[in-house]
């Protein structure tokens, strides 16, 4: 019980016990019992009218003081927080610095620069099967973290101006046993994929999703559907436009991705392909370089994505989950990207030196061109980034997590090569 209503029913009991005591020379003829102790003769008869004068009337009065009581309580619940909302939050803060960022962008510094993001989580249900999720954030970090993409932006990034807003929010509900649908103002394709990668990034978001660049992020209205059997056999569908608001849904200056998962998965492991058709969407920036970016185009991508997982924790054997993605961008100019590609191999160790703590490493090529519109000659990179983590849990609710990642011609030149380290503690509550 919270403690208010503690308090309240406290404060209503002790007013029930007065009046009791209050009546109880009422109640009990006294007077009688003390007269039939004193005295040695039997003159002095006991019946239930000595004791009792009206007990109905007793009784009447309490009924009515309960019955107060959880009026009372009634009204204090109506006023107070859902009972089927929760809440949790986290707060999560970093510090580091990349060596060699100066070179890729120069109004970025080498100097030691930190960041933070505080979260917070609320679910509703109000039928028990359904769900409304709301995501408040705020954040701030130093410009390496989000201005170096994709080799250094930081997994957590999230650069607010400290301001608390509204980050995420969505409802889903199910459509019979197997089918969930979602539909929100603020929302990302990836949060309604049946999940694609069990690779957890320590420091780059380029390794979110088995490789961030065929699937993207942004956040905007969007709604989509996840179909899942107990079989193991699902399907994903969705599309999430970013002009919603101004132009209207799916409109001709559409912003928007539209993508369809089919997937496998077992308790062990996962296969799944993802066919994403996108209209002038250029967020695959997260993991690929300037030219495989390829600025507000057209394109369909797929994705492949796999993961498998040991019997046991804590063996030399590590997970695994691999990526491979490519990308077709169309309608361009003579010259502009015209295919493109990108993989990702991630390896994680877990409960190796203490319960719950990971050793994660792993490389990706972030998506690079490979033919361009005219089938003429051109000059792209060949890019390369790595990241190795080690993460562990002082407690339940506090996570610690010291990395170092680097990169080879990450960007647009030959010579756009980082190294850095950075440290990440994060506390859920």
């Amino acid at each position: 019980m919270k403690l208010f209503q503690q308090l309240l029913v406290a404060t209503a009991a002790v007013g029930l016990v007065a009046p009791v005591a209050t009546q109880a020379s009422d109640v009990l003829n006294l007077d009688g019992l003390n007269d039939y102790s004193r005295s040695k003769k039997s003159s002095v008869r006991i019946d239930n009218k000595t004791f009792i004068n009206d007990v109905n009337e007793d009784i009447a009065v309490l009924k009515g003081r309960v019955d107060g009581i959880e009026a009372q309580q009634n009204n204090f619940e109506a006023g107070a927080f859902s009972s089927t909302t929760t809440m949790d939050g986290k707060a999560i803060m970093w510090v580091g610095s990349v060596d060699g960022a100066n070179e890729i962008v120069s109004s970025v510094p080498e100097s030691v620069q930190t960041g933070y993001t505080y979260t917070m989580n609320l679910n509703t249900s109000f039928t028990g099967d359904d769900n409304l999720y709301v995501r408040l954030k705020a954040g701030s970090n130093g410009n390496v973290w989000d201005e170096l993409k994709p080799a250094a932006y930081h997994i957590e990034t999230k650069d607010t101006g400290d301001s608390f807003n509204v980050d995420k929010m969505w409802y889903t509900f199910p459509i019979g046993d197997n089918i969930t649908a979602f539909a929100g103002p603020r929302i990302e394709n990836y949060y309604m994929y049946i999940t694609p990668s069990i690779y957890k990034p320590g420091a780059l978001k380029a390794f979110k999703l088995g490789g961030n660049s065929n699937f993207g992020a942004s956040t905007d209205v969007g709604f989509g559907f996840k179909y899942e059997t107990d079989s193991g056999f699902g399907v994903a569908s969705n599309i999430v436009d970013k002009n919603a608001d101004s132009n209207g849904l799916m409109g001709v200056n559409s912003v928007s991705k539209w993508d369809t998962q089919v997937a496998y998965t077992t308790d062990k492991w996962h296969l799944s392909a993802t066919l994403s058709n996108a209209q002038n969407w250029t967020s695959q920036q997260y993991n690929a370089t300037a030219f495989g970016e390829d600025t507000a185009s057209d394109s369909t991508g797929y994705a492949l994505r796999a993961y498998w997982m040991p019997e046991e924790s804590g063996t030399a054997v590590p997970e695994i989950t691999v990526g491979y993605d490519t990308k077709s961008f169309e309608d361009g100019a003579s010259g502009s990207a015209k295919e493109a590609d990108s993989y990702m191999v991630g390896l994680t160790w877990k409960d190796m030196f203490q319960a719950d703590d990971r050793i994660g490493f792993a490389f990706t090529q972030p998506l690079k061109v490979t033919s361009v519109v005219g089938g003429g000659s051109f000059t792209e990179v060949d890019p390369l980034l790595w990241e190795l983590y080690y993460s562990f849990k002082p407690n339940d609710s506090m996570s610690v997590t010291p990395a170092i990642f680097g990169g080879t011609d990450s960007w647009a030149e030959d010579n756009d090569d980082t190294f850095g380290a950075v440290l990440t503690t994060t506390f859920k509550f």
